[in-house]
């Protein structure tokens, strides 16, 4: 790990060369969506351009306030943990040219998967791709086109006007998830839950590594 801190932008994207902004990285189970309660290895790159006024890692929104670390060490630290599948999120992965940290991740034979607010073209090899749009933010067609699954997390009902509008850019078999979003669940979960029962093509995600107590 390079333990400086980098002090401005153009010092830090002279810096990326198998190297990337690493907020945290651990061993747990995937907490929400398509894949809950599956053993994952995530890895939370810094930097996010959407921000969202509900996130719940706005530390990870700046990439300047965290250490850089080579892809070789990331991935060492995802084989150790024998975990099948690795998660990249953030922040907003999408930000970075995965392709080397992707590329050493299959070459290993873990599976890898993503998860992207959609708002920029994808680098890398990915096995799973999980669009959660934000309406801060429009998601590119393009991007939608390549999602496996679309996970709205629903705020409010205006949330929902927002992305359903994008359904019909996403590819056939893209699994459907709409998610309350953890500090309004009570509120909003009746509202999702009337849905689905009216749209059965949908499914609902919960946050169960926060109702369990695990990372």
């Amino acid at each position: 790990m390079i333990n400086s801190k980098i002090d401005s932008e153009s010092e830090f994207q002279g810096k990326l060369t198998l190297n990337l902004p690493l907020m945290e990285d651990f061993h747990t189970l995937q907490g929400e969506g398509y894949h809950t309660g599956t053993s994952a290895y995530f890895i939370r790159l810094a930097g996010c351009d959407v921000g969202c006024v509900w996130c719940d890692v706005k530390e990870s929104w700046d990439a300047a306030d965290h250490n850089i670390v080579s892809v070789t060490e990331i991935v060492n630290r995802a084989k150790n943990s024998k975990a099948p599948i690795a998660v990249i999120t953030g922040g907003e992965p999408a930000l970075y040219d995965l392709t080397e940290l992707t590329n050493e991740l299959i070459r290993l034979g873990i599976r890898v998967h993503i998860e992207t607010s959609g708002t920029r073209e994808l680098k890398g090899k990915f096995h799973w791709v999980t669009v959660s749009p934000k309406k801060f933010k429009n998601p590119l067609e393009s991007v939608l086109n390549k999602a496996d699954e679309y996970k709205l997390v629903v705020y409010d009902k205006s949330d929902m006007a927002w992305a359903l509008k994008y359904v019909n850019n996403l590819k056939p078999g893209c699994k459907l998830f709409l998610q309350p979003e953890y500090s309004r669940k009570e509120k909003m979960t009746p509202i999702i839950n009337k849905y689905i029962l009216e749209h059965p093509e949908w499914r609902i995600s919960l946050q169960t590594h926060k109702i369990i107590g695990i990372p």
